[in-house]
């Protein structure tokens, strides 16, 4: 839509929030955005759309961003895929930046494929990696590919803004620096309500007991195929549960049908970043190890010294899991039962 020479040198982050929640997916791209700043001496921008929102600002403001784009509306209120991606659509189509990340989020990935089709330019979904060639100032965006088997890099040569959606979890949250001011830039929408073609009728929040948030989970307990069984993992969840943590499986496990796919671990599952990471079984192949390598603390337990999964384990263990894991279930009985 816009000739690179056209475009404002800023990268701007999408601030996704629901009910004046702001989605954690916002401040680790506002930390990468900063990093890809500093290659190309651009400006950080976030772009906030929402109902009630102002008292937002000051939070993003902290977290690095240079200046806010905002757009505080009753229309905005829920989110909407008309409502968003017309507000969204018409900042771009005014200031025409040079890039435009957004978390690769139920909300984002469905925000950022319309947004991209009004602007009518590129957009690489669920990126893992991002680079800037700072003489060509063209976004490498990198994502898994042929189910997660080799990686690519996409550029977005003629047409701006570049455009891609991240994985949560990939990168790390910029730092809270509290006093930091910013540029705050108001705007307005355009749409009515009455040309929405969608309406809220009621929120109801999530009541199911089995919700599955390993993104967020401190402690993940995941198993391979060597656990041998669907039951095996019995293991597993009693050790997760004692550790306050979540269940994660490798992608021949869910391939299996020993776990559903919520609990996949990997390119073609989640990204992870826990406190502790506990891999049991699990070999470490490269789709796997892209998706859990950045957890803070990494247990792994196989029978094979010349797993790769040693490769990235702060802690390996040679030996039979089967031996293993009812002794460390039953030391962290011990210690919990020692600490009541």
């Amino acid at each position: 839509m816009a000739d690179k020479l056209d475009t404002l040198n800023e990268i701007w982050v999408f601030i996704e929030q629901a009910r004046q929640e702001i989605n954690m997916s916002s401040w680790e791209l506002l930390g990468e955005a900063r990093r890809l700043a500093s290659d190309i001496k651009a400006k950080v921008a976030g772009v906030l759309l929402g109902s009630g929102v102002e008292s937002l600002q000051e939070e993003i403001f902290n977290r690095g961003a240079d200046k806010l784009y905002m757009i505080d509306d009753e229309i905005l209120k829920d989110y909407r895929t008309q409502t968003y991606a017309s507000g969204l659509f018409e900042i771009a189509k005014k200031y025409m930046p040079e890039i435009i990340l957004m978390g690769a989020t139920v909300t984002g990935r469905d925000l950022a494929s319309a947004v991209a089709t009004h602007l009518q330019t590129g957009l690489t979904a669920d990126c893992t990696q991002l680079e800037i060639e700072a003489e060509t100032r063209l976004l490498k965006q990198t994502r898994p590919a042929w189910g997660g088997n080799v990686m690519a890099t996409i550029l977005c040569k003629d047409h701006r803004p570049q455009m891609a959606t991240v994985r949560p979890r990939v990168f790390e949250e910029a730092i809270p620096s509290n006093g930091s001011k910013g540029e705050l830039i108001k705007e307005t929408i355009s749409m009515k309500e009455a040309d929405v073609k969608t309406k809220i009728i009621d929120y109801l929040p999530s009541e199911q007991e089995d919700v599955v948030e390993l993104e967020n989970a401190e402690v993940i307990v995941a198993g391979g195929r060597g656990l041998a069984s669907q039951r095996n993992f019995d293991m597993l969840s009693q050790l997760a549960e004692m550790l306050g943590g979540e269940v994660g499986a490798s992608r021949p496990v869910i391939e299996m049908g020993w776990m559903p796919f919520p609990h996949q671990v990997g390119q073609t599952g989640k990204t992870v970043r826990p406190k502790l990471y506990f891999a049991a079984g699990i070999s470490g192949a490269v789709q796997h190890l892209a998706g859990m390598q950045h957890s803070n603390v990494i247990v792994a337990i196989n029978k094979d010294k010349d797993a790769a999964i040693f490769n990235v384990a702060t802690y390996g263990i040679v030996g039979d899991l089967f031996e293993l894991l009812p002794e460390i279930i039953k030391a962290v009985s011990e210690y919990k039962s020692t600490k009541k």
